[in-house]
């Protein structure tokens, strides 16, 4: 049940960040002419690759999440313990719409421009999904009101 609880508290933080970012901005992906092997390793690896301190938001057994920034824009990176863990997480952030770079055990979530960017250092595969609510006021969380966090990420 524990990692439901988190699973929930990382798809809000996507929401969060899609409403933010506005995603689908249908861009065309310039950069899909040079993609690298699907880059491996733990979160501060990947943060590394991307030239990226991450400001880590969760550290659990099942996931560790952290929001970033870099010269290309400001995207959350997670990392997976396990596959199942992974899709299952996609599968509910799905429902929240966004542009998605996918790798093994890895996702990294930010508007179309900076996951396109991402990709060029991370390789991987970009995963888009349409917004399913009927409401823009983002008050469709799971829990309303429950962490009083705004989304908000002081520098």
């Amino acid at each position: 049940m524990r990692g439901l609880q988190a699973g929930s508290r990382t798809v809000a933080v996507v929401a969060l960040f899609a409403l933010v970012t506005g995603c689908g901005s249908g861009e065309s992906d310039d950069s899909r002419d040079e993609v690298p092997e699907t880059a491996k390793g733990s979160l501060e690896q990947l943060a590394d690759k991307v030239h990226c301190k991450p400001n880590i938001q969760t550290d659990a057994a099942e996931l560790r999440q952290a929001n970033c920034r870099n010269d290309d824009g400001r995207f959350i990176l997670t990392t997976f313990d396990t596959d199942r863990g992974q899709r299952e997480w996609i599968n509910e952030a799905n429902d929240y719409g966004g542009t998605y770079l996918v790798g093994r055990k890895w996702v990294a979530v930010g508007d179309r421009k900076v996951v396109t960017a991402l990709r060029g250092r991370l390789g991987g595969n970009v995963e888009e999904s349409t917004h399913h609510s009927g409401g823009g006021d983002g008050g469709h969380g799971e829990k309303p009101g429950g962490s009083g966090h705004s989304g908000h990420h002081g520098s």
